[in-house]
C-alpha cells in the first residue's frame, strides 16, 4: 500500500525513507464500499484521496435531476473538490466510488502541515496539479471541438483499459450524453 503512494512521489520527488515514514503519518487509509459516498453536496470537503486501490468519480446533479460526471480517479490518481476543500465553503459535488476502494486521505490541515514541514511536497503537489489541469483543458477542448462521437472514440483510442473497466452509463454520463446514445454509438462499432 505504501509503496504504491511512494512510487508515485518519486516520479516528481526524491525522498529517503525516514521522511517518507515521516510524510505517510500525515495521511490515513481508508476502505470504501462500492457506491460508498466520501462527499455531498452541502458538505465541506475536508479531503485530498489519493487512490491506493479502487475507482473514484466527481459528479453534481444538474437542473434536469441527472447526474453528470466530472472526472474520475484510478489508481495513482488524486481527487477532491478543490475550491470546497481550500475555502472551506459546500461542495456542490458529490465524490463517490464505482468499486472498493482503498483510499490514502489527507485533511487540508493535515496537508497545510505537510507542506510546511516538508516544502519539497508542495514540488510533488504542483505537478499534480499542472498534470490535473491540462488533462482538464483537453477534456474542455473536446466538448466544444469534437462530436460526441469523436470524443467518444478518442477516449475509447486514448483508454481502452478505461473505458472497460468503468460501467458505461457513468462513461456516457462523463461524455454528456446519454446511455442510449453510447448504446447506438456502440452499436456501430460492432456493425
Amino acid at each position: 500500500m505504501s509503496q504504491i503512494f511512494r512510487n508515485h512521489l518519486e516520479k516528481f520527488i526524491t525522498i529517503n525513507d525516514e521522511d517518507f515514514e515521516e510524510i505517510l503519518s500525515y495521511f490515513e487509509v481508508k476502505n470504501f464500499a462500492k457506491k460508498e459516498n466520501l462527499l455531498e453536496e452541502g458538505q465541506v470537503c475536508k479531503y485530498n484521496y489519493f487512490v491506493l486501490n479502487g475507482l473514484l468519480r466527481k459528479f453534481f446533479i444538474n437542473e434536469k435531476g441527472t447526474e453528470q460526471i466530472t472526472e474520475f480517479a484510478v489508481e495513482t490518481w488524486w481527487m477532491t473538490d478543490n475550491i470546497s476543500y481550500e475555502h472551506k465553503v459546500p461542495s456542490e459535488f458529490y465524490i463517490q466510488t464505482v468499486e472498493k476502494s482503498e483510499i490514502l486521505v489527507i485533511s487540508s490541515d493535515s496537508q497545510e502541515k505537510l507542506l510546511i514541514e516538508f516544502p519539497v511536497m508542495e514540488r510533488y503537489f504542483r505537478f499534480v496539479y499542472q498534470r490535473a489541469y491540462a488533462a482538464n483543458q483537453m477534456r474542455v477542448k473536446y466538448i466544444f471541438s469534437l462530436s460526441k462521437e469523436e470524443f467518444y472514440f478518442n477516449l475509447l483510442k486514448k483508454q481502452p483499459a478505461f473505458v472497460q473497466r468503468v460501467p458505461q452509463y457513468l462513461i456516457a454520463s462523463f461524455l454528456g450524453f446519454t446511455p442510449e446514445y453510447l448504446s447506438e454509438i456502440r452499436k456501430r462499432i460492432v456493425s
